[in-house]
């Protein structure tokens, strides 16, 4: 059984003070950008949303966008046409349900298009400062390979990861899980011996230090 209160310990000695990597102001824009880094890289989006959050301040303009122009100016994320039209409706949901206001509540995120559990967590955690446990493909692997879940479900994993670690801590332990996925563990050639959770990782296929 995987010791979720060590793990939490060293980790958070690894990473500190860990923050979201996607650049942002407010709600607005982090849900935006959250949306655009789907199947693209934090990098990539931060470039994109400089130019974009100049032209773009509210909900009602992102909601009152020509789509061909706006496909154009998020077309380096890539899948753009999609991200265009669930960005646009989101908008204009928050514009015409929520009086252009980013709401704060998981139900009332997940309402809107484009916005799973995910990018609702993501939003609520770091623009709104809750304890939540936002599962990316990051979190998703680390937290199998350390044995603290044994599943492919985000939602059951989001379950199993608030049951066992810090209420109060969730939201950084989140963020220096999903550091540690791009930085050590990694997909394909994981940084085993070079990694401070090595003695409590459970991966089988993990490299001997």
């Amino acid at each position: 059984m995987a010791n979720a209160k060590e793990i939490t310990r060293l980790l958070l000695k690894q990473y500190p003070d860990p923050i979201i990597e996607l650049k942002f102001n407010n709600p607005l824009e982090l849900l935006v950008a959250t949306i655009l880094s789907a199947q693209c890289t934090d990098v990539r989006v931060n470039t994109v949303t400089e130019s974009l959050f100049k032209n773009y301040k509210t909900a009602q303009s992102y909601a009152k966008a020509k789509l061909s122009t706006f496909e154009q100016e998020i077309r380096p994320t890539g899948f753009y046409k999609n991200k265009a039209k669930m960005i646009i409706k989101c908008c204009d949901q928050i514009a015409m349900d929520f009086n252009g206001k980013v709401p704060g509540t998981i139900e009332e995120l997940t309402s809107l298009a484009g916005v799973g559990r995910k990018t609702a967590n993501v939003i609520l955690g770091s623009a709104f400062g809750k304890q939540v446990m936002a599962v990316d493909t990051h979190v998703l692997r680390v937290s199998n390979r350390l044995g603290l879940v044994d599943s492919k479900n985000p939602d059951k994993i989001e379950e199993a990861l608030v049951s066992q670690l810090p209420g109060k801590k969730l939201t950084h332990i989140n963020l220096a899980l999903i550091l540690h996925g791009r930085q050590t563990c990694k997909a394909r050639k994981p940084h085993c011996p070079d990694c401070v959770l090595h003695s409590e990782c459970e991966w089988q296929d993990k490299v001997a230090a």
